[in-house]
């Protein structure tokens, strides 16, 4: 038999292919099968229907202490942004001393300190520290001398720092969304709870488009 997917003969996309994550949350659902099934264990025996109960209710337990994971990952992301925000703030207002720094800047950093209630706003706002931050270094391009400025210097730093760790953060997130998205379709017995719970697949984060064009970019 031959390779179903054979790299020798193609079809081969020349051209390449982009890939982006789907933002869109898929209710999970279960058939009449389930429901027969469920209903064959209580007709074996009253043994049978009990254990599955059991079963049903450690797995309630455990899709609520997962969801609870999912928010303690997402809380660190926001614990860095909010630090990044913050450190941002701070060099903006050290660059004021030294230069006339775009009023407006101080007002949308400040803004962006109020916060982030869901994965698309958390996902909003990382994007918009990343503008107030190219913003600022093209303030300090203009002014090179600043650049040996010991403060923005820890400043830049700190940022550096913090970049990574909302990097990692994000895998993390990311990983336990796939650990959620996998265990609610384990069937017969999560995937029974998640259906009558009403869940639904979680998005993981995605960069934007204009990150995406960036990377694409010649750096040297």
């Amino acid at each position: 038999m031959a390779n179903e997917l054979d790299e020798m003969t193609g079809p081969v996309n020349a051209e390449g292919r982009d890939v982006n994550v789907i933002a869109k949350q898929l209710p999970v659902k279960v058939g009449v099968g389930s429901l027969i099934f469920e209903i064959m264990l209580w007709v074996l025996g009253i043994i049978p229907g009990i254990v599955f109960l059991f079963m049903k209710t450690k797995a309630k337990t455990y899709l609520l202490k997962l969801q609870q994971k999912l928010q303690h990952d997402a809380s660190q992301i926001d614990n860095y942004l909010e630090q990044r925000v913050v450190i941002l703030q701070n060099t903006a207002k050290i660059l004021e001393k030294s230069i006339d720094l775009d009023k407006s800047t101080f007002t949308q950093i400040a803004a962006l300190r109020s916060g982030a209630n869901s994965d698309g706003e958390r996902n909003e706002v990382a994007q918009q520290v990343d503008k107030m931050y190219a913003q600022i270094r093209v303030a300090m391009e203009n002014y090179p001398e600043l650049q040996a400025h010991k403060d923005i210097q820890e400043a830049m730093r700190q940022n550096s720092y913090l970049q990574k760790e909302i990097t990692a953060a994000r895998e993390l997130y990311n990983d336990t969304v796939n650990r959620w998205n996998t265990d609610i379709y384990a069937w017969p017995t999560k995937m029974i709870v998640a259906a009558r719970a009403g869940y639904t697949t979680r998005i993981p984060f995605a960069t934007t488009e204009e990150i995406k064009q960036q990377a694409r970019g010649v750096f040297f």
